[in-house]
């Protein structure tokens, strides 16, 4: 967005509570590497720049990639200056922070959508005994006490830690809610790269039926390595990581399942295959199927028979006991500080594409804000484009509406 800004000439701050890139440096496991691959890793005016295309960015790399844009563009950024609170001012809004406070005209929240680790309340019954924590706290397993895991969410980042912790010697149950499936590359490309191709990624938020549903869809099961392997299910089952349904409810220390599995499996496969669909009939429409391996299909994800409905927290002398717990439930943003009338009464922002409900205040970075590639780092080009242009014209319409005040 200030590269954007500075393309129209709009004088601008960064407000950022830490440093360049703070959410990657603190709040991301050790191992883990962006789901896109590097030819993705684009921002207005600026790429990565490797030989390694099909790669995958660490997170030193992300850091170095995100300081490095900042350098180039000279992007005005205040370190080390956390906002408490945003409000309504004369001619504008008043952002205070920990370092003083700043009048503006408009306001940008680009603060994100992983603000807030999403656990259930059901968390609070869980044994004092067992060792809980969020995958923003995860780091690596040597930081869990010894003993089995749990590890809660089957979306990207807990088919993830799921396989991590089980390589590293531990016995692993996954609990599987709703998820996306994906291959990592399919027709000898990344799956990405096909959506990119054909379209998916740029689908727009009021092209969508239920945009509400689009932007809570979980992330894809995704990884990325240098094999640019598929971490699904059936990979982690072919590991031993043994799976149950959604967690429901923890009572006298047992924690309880939902029998739905093999249903959010089906379903999970369902979309998979409309997904290649729609890549197959692209690939024929537009003469790509020379080029490219024939289309096929993968296996059904693998259920257990029986997968079990409760498990006995407090059982210490059980084979494979779980002493710990990793909650890979999700995120939630954080607007405890915008003293704004721009949320809903479940606290969820307020807006159409990025544009809030309250003038003069924009959002970007959020999951489907204005494309499906919304939350994947190259998506932030366009967005920030359109933003940027209806924050330039929102600007204009008021020195319009102020030199007519004055005639």
């Amino acid at each position: 967005m200030s590269q954007c800004l500075r393309e129209h000439s709009v004088d601008h701050v960064i407000l950022e509570r830490g440093r360049v890139a703070n959410s990657w440096r603190t709040e991301r496991w050790d191992s883990l590497r962006l789901l896109t691959p590097n030819w993705q890793s684009r921002l207005p005016g600026f790429r990565y720049e490797t030989p390694d295309a099909d790669g995958f960015m660490t997170m030193p790399e992300v850091i170095g990639f995100i300081e490095d844009y900042a350098d180039t563009i000279s992007a005005p950024v205040q370190e080390g200056t956390e906002v408490t609170s945003v409000g309504a001012a004369s001619n504008g809004f008043r952002v205070a922070t920990d370092q003083g406070e700043w009048r503006c005209r408009t306001v940008v929240l680009a603060s994100g959508a992983c603000n807030r680790a999403d656990v259930p309340v059901l968390e609070q019954d869980i044994p004092a005994s067992i060792h809980s924590l969020t995958a923003m706290e995860y780091r690596n397993p040597d930081s869990l006490p010894p003993g089995g895991v749990m590890v809660v969410g089957a979306s990207a980042t807990g088919v993830q830690i799921a396989e991590e912790i089980h390589r590293s010697g531990r016995p692993v149950t996954l609990s599987v809610g709703e998820h996306v499936r994906l291959p990592r590359t399919y027709r000898s490309r990344d799956i990405l790269w096909w959506m990119d191709a054909a379209g998916v990624l740029d689908e727009r938020y009021d092209e969508m039926d239920d945009i509400v549903r689009a932007r809570n869809v979980p992330s894809p099961q995704l990884v990325g390595t240098p094999e640019r392997s598929t971490l699904d299910l059936n990979a982690l089952t072919d590991i031993g990581v043994k799976l149950v349904g959604r967690i429901s409810a923890v009572r006298d220390g047992k924690a309880l399942f939902s029998g739905g599995l093999r249903n959010v499996c089906r379903l999970a496969d369902l979309k998979m295959n409309r997904l290649l669909n729609t890549i197959d009939e692209w690939a024929t429409d537009n003469d790509t199927n020379g080029e490219v391996d024939a289309p096929h299909r993968f296996e059904v994800t693998r259920v257990p028979d029986s997968p079990p409905l409760e498990i006995d927290l407090a059982r210490a002398d059980a084979d494979g006991e779980i002493r710990s717990i990793v909650w890979a439930t999700g995120y939630r943003p954080d607007y405890s500080w915008l003293d704004l009338p721009a949320l809903d009464h479940k606290g969820k922002l307020r807006h159409d594409g990025g544009v809030v409900a309250v003038p003069g205040v924009y959002a970007l970075g959020l999951n489907f804000l204005r494309r499906r590639k919304s939350s994947f780092i190259h998506g932030a080009e366009d967005d920030a484009r359109d933003l940027a242009q209806h924050l330039v014209n929102y600007l204009d319409g008021r020195r319009a509406r102020a030199v007519a005040a004055l005639s």
